[in-house]
């Protein structure tokens, strides 16, 4: 059984490594291609999947990385809307329903780590969006690391 989910892995740029073997690797997208500068870009998920529309079981991980698309403005063939994905005009309710959606397959107690780069998008608009305070996390640099708790569900 699988522990972690990284929800939009991308190119799992941030993994010390990219073939853990307790992760699933979900990305909506599954292409490998050669930048401008001539270096490869490759998403290669486990599961192509919607972070807005997960398949799997409520309570399923311990751990969920959350790292979604934080571009509202790239080029579709850009090297920056490749690497990092571009949100659509309703990117308030998809990053309310990616957040949600992680909390819903994260077990009872277990840990979302929310990664933001704004950039484009202010980290005070995104945590308006998702209305959960985070426990932790840096305030102070443009990409933030975030971490939430999910609290024990009520019977």
């Amino acid at each position: 059984m699988k522990k972690i989910l990284d929800a939009c892995c991308g190119s799992r740029m941030f993994w010390f490594n990219r073939k853990h073997k307790d992760a699933v690797y979900m990305d909506i997208r599954n292409f490998t291609d050669t930048l401008c500068d001539g270096r490869r870009l490759e998403v290669k998920p486990d599961i192509t999947g919607d972070f807005r529309d997960m398949p799997f079981e409520d309570n399923s991980f311990y751990m969920v990385i959350f790292d979604p698309p934080h571009l509202l403005k790239a080029g579709k063939n850009s090297w920056l809307g490749k690497k990092y994905g571009i949100l659509g005009q309703d990117w308030k309710q998809d990053i309310s329903k990616g957040f949600n959606e992680c909390m819903r397959v994260l077990k009872p107690s277990g840990t979302l780590i929310f990664k933001w780069n704004e950039d484009q998008i202010k980290l005070s608009e995104i945590l308006k969006v998702i209305e959960t305070e985070p426990l932790i996390g840096n305030r102070r640099s443009k990409t933030h690391w975030l971490v939430f708790m999910k609290g024990e569900v009520s019977e």
